[in-house]
């Protein structure tokens, strides 16, 4: 058996396999395929929560980084994922962990206007001072795209 079998039935939507392969191998949940994502990382990515919730029933690292530095909240943020952020959350994960450019799972939320993302990371202690690389905050995004919504959950 491969850690190849495993990724691949995570993009086929494979719950029973995902479920079989990570109890036959355990240590497989924090293994990266060649993009960096972990099994949690591209479950999340495609949106399939029925397969997230298995992974996350193995200890892992859920705030685990892909070659680029996200996490899985922060795919589900940029996605707007709302039901996966829920349990990422309700899981531990860490709301402000950046990027390799400094954005966080509150500036991908706020960017792509997700409204009951933003709620929830702000409910989980985002901070809302966090800056990326180009020193924008998640308000700062949200002005600069004149997301009104956005922008009053934001100062308030």
């Amino acid at each position: 058996m491969e850690i190849s079998e495993l990724f691949n039935a995570i993009r086929n939507e494979e719950v029973t396999a995902v479920s079989r392969l990570l109890k036959e191998n355990p240590s497989w949940v924090n293994e990266k395929d060649a993009r960096g994502s972990t099994p949690l990382l591209l479950a999340t990515y495609y949106g399939f929560e029925e397969i997230a919730k298995e992974i996350l029933k193995f200890p892992q690292n859920i705030n685990a980084q892909d070659a680029s530095g996200n996490t899985a909240l922060m795919g589900v943020c940029f996605k707007g994922y709302d039901s996966l952020a829920a349990l990422l959350l309700k899981h531990k994960a860490n709301v402000n962990t950046s990027n390799f450019n400094g954005a966080t799972a509150l500036i991908f939320a706020a960017t792509f206007k997700q409204v009951d993302i933003i709620k929830m990371l702000l409910e989980n202690g985002a901070d809302t001072t966090a800056k990326d690389d180009r020193g924008n905050t998640a308000l700062d995004h949200a002005k600069m795209q004149g997301l009104t919504v956005v922008i009053a959950l934001l100062e308030n």
